[in-house]
C-alpha cells in the first residue's frame, strides 16, 4: 500500500494550467464568469488544504466525538449548499424537508454501509467513515438539488393543469403524480448514468485512487462496487423522502395549490 507516486508541490502547481486555459477560453468567447472560475479554483484549493491537515490530525488521533463532529459539519454544509443553489425558489417548509431528507437518508445509509457492508471496527474509524460518508453525502446533495429543482419547476410550469385536476376532485398526490415521478427520475439519473459507464467508459475516482495507492485491482473493484451501491441507496432514500413529503409543501390545508409560499 505504500507503493505510490507522490506529487510534489511544483508538479501540482502545473495542474492549474487547465484553469488558466478555461479562463482564457471563456474570456475569448466572451462567456464571462471567469472570476467565478478563478474563485472556485482558489476555494477548492484552500478547502482541500484545510481538510488535509484536519484529516491528518484526526487519523493520527482517533476520537469518536471528533468523527461525529466532522460528519455533522459535512451534513450541515451539504444542506447549506443545496439552499444556496435554489434559495431564490424555495419555501421554508421545503427547506425543512430537504434538511430532514439529507440527515435521515444519508444517516441511515451510512450506518448500514459501515455496520453491515464493510463491518467496520471500530465503526468510528475516521480513515474509512469520513471518506465514505463524504461520497454518500455529496452524491445525495446533488440528487436532492436536482429533485428540489424538478419539483419547483414542475409545479410552476404545470400550475393550471394541477389546479384543474384539483377542481375535478383529485387529491394533491394524484394531481402532482407525474411531476413527482419526473423529479425523482431526474434526481437519480446522474447516478444511473455514472453506473452505466463505469468500468468501460471510465474508471471511477475511488477505484483509481486505490489502484494508484497500490491496492490490487480486484480488491479496489470490490470497494468500488460496494460504494456505488451505497451511493445509489443514499441518493434513492434521500430523494424519496424529499419527493414524498416535499410535494406536500406546495399545497395548503384546504388542498389548494400555493406558489411562492413564504410560510
Amino acid at each position: 500500500m505504500d507503493n505510490y507516486f507522490d506529487i510534489n508541490l511544483y508538479r501540482l502547481a502545473t495542474a492549474y494550467i487547465f484553469v488558466i486555459i478555461l479562463i482564457l477560453i471563456v474570456k475569448y468567447q466572451k462567456i464571462g464568469h471567469q472570476y467565478q472560475i478563478l474563485l472556485a479554483s482558489i476555494r477548492m484549493t484552500v478547502q482541500l488544504g484545510i481538510v488535509g491537515y484536519v484529516l491528518t490530525y484526526i487519523f493520527n488521533n482517533p476520537n469518536i466525538f471528533l468523527t461525529l463532529i466532522i460528519l455533522l459539519v459535512m451534513e450541515i454544509f451539504a444542506v447549506y449548499n443545496i439552499f444556496e443553489r435554489i434559495d431564490n425558489k424555495i419555501n421554508k417548509k421545503l427547506k425543512k424537508i430537504i434538511a430532514i431528507a439529507m440527515f435521515v437518508g444519508t444517516g441511515l445509509t451510512i450506518v448500514y454501509f459501515i455496520s453491515v457492508i464493510i463491518n467496520l471496527k471500530p465503526w468510528f474509524n475516521a480513515r474509512y467513515i469520513i471518506p465514505i460518508s463524504g461520497m454518500l453525502i455529496g452524491n445525495s446533495m446533488t440528487g436532492i438539488t436536482l429533485g428540489s429543482t424538478g419539483l419547483i419547476n414542475g409545479i410552476n410550469d404545470n400550475k393550471e393543469l394541477i389546479e384543474n385536476a384539483l377542481i375535478l376532485g383529485a387529491d394533491p398526490a394524484k394531481a402532482s403524480k407525474e411531476i413527482s415521478k419526473r423529479a425523482f427520475y431526474d434526481a437519480i439519473l446522474p447516478t444511473l448514468n455514472s453506473m452505466l459507464g463505469m468500468g468501460i467508459v471510465f474508471l471511477p475516482g475511488m477505484m483509481t485512487g486505490q489502484i494508484l495507492a497500490g491496492l490490487p485491482a480486484l480488491q479496489a473493484i470490490k470497494y468500488q462496487i460496494a460504494i456505488m451501491m451505497g451511493i445509489m441507496g443514499s441518493v434513492t432514500l434521500t430523494v424519496f423522502i424529499l419527493i414524498k413529503w416535499g410535494i406536500k409543501t406546495f399545497f395548503n390545508k384546504r388542498l389548494q395549490l400555493i406558489i411562492d409560499d413564504e410560510g
